[in-house]
């Protein structure tokens, strides 16, 4: 087998591709029709499956096939794509080999509802935690990339990973975003915060951030009732290299990665500062105490 290429050989290599996938993506937003939904989809926005996924996720397929075929990829449309059966494997590797992870189009809805905050995910996973993630918002014109241990950093789609600098956010919105499932917290949050919750909030018009929103400093923190490899635990590792305080609900380190299953950290807890976490800690444990209450009783 050939030798693995180090993360930033990855990142170096797909990105070109990605470039032209994120222009392909953005071109086509406006007159994007949406293919027929998923049938297991958990929620409307995992619901909205477009061509923009399916070609965007071929692009990084050819590209990754015709130049590290040896490594392992998942991508979200899997099940639809062609090449799926040409992949080595979509499993974790062992120490020694990388699994490639890809969202297309991360936010769906936000493109096809024609909102500025969609973004393609590239991973790059070890056996126990990420080691590359690269996040590209083909409608900004930007993307931002960490590798392990190094930081967040950022610059125009336009620049190589050698140009881009680095990200701190001193001042970020109070604004909490709740995933799929988590407005349940809403009313255990100080007022102090503006509580956005996907489910109820979200406006075709105006939009609501994206989840991406903690690394613009859009968002003060985030809790999502999972973190998919692909998506939310791609950002939550973003979060973490910008130097914020990633837990699980209960307030514990991340499990590694090998010890998950379903493609999928535990519920996450993303925030800001160690206050901002200790704020939403509380109010998690609190929805969660009234949920089990709730559970007796019935």
């Amino acid at each position: 087998m050939p030798a693995t290429p180090s993360p930033r050989t990855i990142l170096e290599t797909l990105l070109p591709h990605l470039r032209v996938a994120a222009r392909y993506a953005q071109q086509i937003q406006t007159s994007i029709v949406a293919l027929p939904d998923k049938d297991d989809a958990p929620n409307a926005f995992a619901a909205a499956l477009t061509a923009a996924d399916m070609s965007v996720q071929t692009a990084v397929e050819v590209a990754l096939l015709g130049t590290f075929p040896h490594l392992h990829f998942y991508g979200e449309e899997y099940e639809q794509s062609f090449n799926t059966g040409y992949v080595r494997s979509q499993d974790l590797s062992p120490p020694g080999n990388y699994l490639v992870t890809l969202d297309p189009i991360d936010g769906t809805r936000f493109y096809v509802d024609g909102h500025d905050n969609y973004q393609i995910l590239l991973g790059v996973l070890g056996w126990d935690e990420f080691e590359a993630v690269l996040a590209i918002t083909p409608a900004q014109n930007r993307y931002a990339y960490a590798l392990r241990g190094q930081g967040l950093v950022q610059g125009a789609l336009h620049e190589d990973l050698d140009a881009c600098t680095p990200v701190h956010i001193e001042q970020p919105q109070a604004a909490i975003l709740l995933g799929s499932g988590m407005a349940k917290v809403k009313p255990f949050l100080p007022d102090t915060y503006e509580a956005i919750a996907v489910e109820t909030d979200y406006d075709t018009i105006r939009g609501i951030p994206n989840v991406n929103g903690v690394l613009t400093g859009d968002l003060a923190g985030a809790v999502l009732r999972g973190g998919k490899f692909i998506d939310g635990a791609a950002i939550a590792f973003l979060a973490t290299e910008m130097g914020y305080v990633v837990t699980t609900h209960q307030g514990e380190p991340l499990p590694p990665l090998h010890a998950c299953s379903d493609y999928a950290r535990p519920g996450l807890i993303i925030a800001a500062s160690a206050k901002i976490h200790q704020d939403l800690l509380q109010a998690v444990q609190a929805a969660i105490a009234r949920d089990a209450t709730e559970s007796s009783e019935a």
